[in-house]
């Protein structure tokens, strides 16, 4: 989804199964980059991350970097 300001989300599918600690580690982990505003697991469905960045800043492939750059194995299954 694009908000008209660069903004976009994208759906990354984690390949693995996370603890909530370790949810909350990488979430944190991709906020702290620019160009990512957002970050979260979808409530009961914890396999799959809701990640928004700035499309002028970051690509969805920037976004499945950074979460591989954390050891865990992902996804990307597309826009909102």
């Amino acid at each position: 989804m694009e908000d008209g300001n660069g903004k976009v989300e994208v759906i990354v599918h984690v390949n693995e199964t996370l603890d909530e600690t370790r949810r909350s580690e990488l979430t944190m982990a991709l906020e702290q980059n620019n160009g990512i505003y957002s970050a979260e697991f979808c409530p009961l469905r914890y396999h799959l991350m809701l990640v928004g960045y700035d499309k002028e800043r970051v690509s969805s492939q920037d976004v499945l970097g950074l979460v591989k750059r954390e050891h865990v194995a992902a996804q990307l299954i597309g826009p909102i």
